[in-house]
């Protein structure tokens, strides 16, 4: 985790350096046009099309709720493939159900490719930029995002992730001042169980009106699933069946990016990798936890919120490739200290954000032939024909290829940790008076009084 801090560079005032941000704007935004009408011309190609099979299960979901509520999770689309979100979330899809398929596919993608760029936007607000600049880094930033793997995968399945994302992100840098902070991270944590992470997070930062508020705010949604659909929000939440990780499916396939794939994959199944996985998950998670409120007590919100997303993330027993779309506020806040840096750390900074895109870029496996430029990225390559079983014997090359998104994870958060201890030893961050006038001054809109503060980590 890389943070934004003092001795920032500033642009003059002068004429040309108002011409140069102008033009740096258009170029960011035929860049981010460019990046999306590639994206486009993409998806019609063998093999690119998008085919919202995610979305078809929350679909189906929300007609049952509507109509045979008791098959909610009983149901199958195809064998092993069911609906394994909470009763709210059934609730929220069965509102999206009432449009008709061809509309609703289509409205999630534009959601999806709005939450991508509202992330951005959100993230550059919390780290203190305005103005054009803000306007211009969201674009050349979104322009980049769109082509992460974890991101071009939500899109093609027509996962909720980024939607849940974008949420959470804006309800983080909103102002500790706003009555319901807190609600979107509950909201959130309604439809899917991981964010609940943030609210320790938000406790151990001493935040404790906005964890309440998002603790209330999960408890109401549960309420508010035992009031419309009792029967199925017993099963859920009383039978133990959200606690099972195989319902969602296999915990040691190669999309399973979490600490529990890993190590099943490393033990040669469930049985033997859960005691070592439990063990694994409780250390990862105090120190995560631990490096986020650090870093939020430090001066550094975003870097905070940051640490904790991708604690959760490791921590959860499955988190598929997708659910890797946290590396896009990652992305951002690299970009940042890059340019808030001079010298050896802004090259630093820079390298760090080119390994981050590196590891979970939308790379193409072929260059030339019928196949060149389709994205795949690295997870699991080379991958080549094998037998399911090969996932427990994995040698060489393939050790890290099939766990990559973990070990990039896990590099983040030692980046974070090492942020935090330096954060722990620095003087303690200008206040926010002082913070918001020298947002005012700076010309990369640099440091508000919620923004980073801090100087670069390494």
């Amino acid at each position: 985790m890389v943070l934004a801090g003092p001795g920032l560079a500033r642009a003059s005032g002068t004429a040309p350096a108002s011409r140069r941000r102008r033009h740096a704007l258009t170029v960011a935004a035929v860049a981010c046009a460019l990046s999306l009408a590639a994206y486009l011309a993409d998806m019609h190609r063998p093999g690119q099309a998008l085919d919202w099979y995610d979305l078809n299960v929350y679909n189906h979901a929300g007609l049952i709720t509507r109509s045979l509520p008791r098959r909610l999770y009983t149901w199958q689309l195809t064998a092993g493939i069911k609906f394994t979100y909470t009763p709210f979330a059934s609730l929220v899809f069965a509102v999206g159900s009432l449009l008709p398929w061809a509309a609703l596919k289509w409205l999630m993608t534009m959601a999806s490719l709005a939450a991508l760029a509202g992330t951005v936007w959100f993230t550059l607000g919390g780290l203190g930029w305005q103005g054009r600049r803000r306007v211009t880094a969201m674009l050349a930033l979104s322009a980049a995002a769109l082509w992460l793997e974890p991101v071009q995968r939500a899109l093609h399945l027509g996962q909720i992730e980024l939607l849940l994302m974008a949420l959470i992100v804006w309800d983080m840098c909103r102002s500790d001042r706003r009555q319901w902070k807190g609600a979107g991270v509950g909201l959130a944590a309604g439809i899917k169980l991981v964010p609940l992470i943030f609210i320790p997070y938000l406790v151990l930062a001493g935040k404790l009106r906005q964890a309440a508020v998002a603790a209330a705010t999960f408890a109401a949604s549960v309420l508010l699933g035992f009031a419309v659909l009792p029967q199925e929000s017993a099963k859920w939440w009383l039978t133990g069946y959200f606690l099972r990780a195989g319902n969602v499916g296999d915990v040691g396939s190669l999309v399973n990016q979490s600490v529990y794939g890993m190590v099943v994959r490393a033990a040669g199944g469930v049985r033997a990798g859960t005691p070592v996985w439990l063990l694994l998950d409780v250390v990862i998670a105090v120190f995560g936890l631990t490096a986020a409120a650090l870093l939020h007590r430090g001066g550094r919100p975003v870097a905070g919120w940051l640490a904790c997303a991708v604690t959760g993330v490791l921590v959860s027993p499955i988190s598929w490739d997708h659910h890797w779309v946290w590396v896009l506020p990652t992305l951002v806040v690299l970009a940042d200290a890059a340019v808030r840096s001079r010298d050896a750390r802004r090259l630093s900074c820079w390298l760090l954000a080119a390994g981050l895109v590196a590891v979970y870029g939308d790379w193409p496996a072929h260059w030339t032939g019928p196949s060149a430029l389709l994205p795949q990225g690295l997870l699991g390559l080379p991958a080549g024909p094998h037998t399911d079983h090969e996932k427990y014997h994995l040698h060489g090359l393939q050790v890290v290829s099939w766990n990559l998104y973990v070990l990039g994870g896990l590099g983040l958060l030692a980046l974070a940790v090492a942020a935090a201890g330096r954060a722990r030893r620095a003087p303690p961050a200008r206040s926010a008076p002082r913070a918001a006038s020298a947002a005012r001054a700076a010309p990369v809109g640099a440091v508000s009084g919620r923004a980073e503060a801090g100087s670069p980590i390494l």
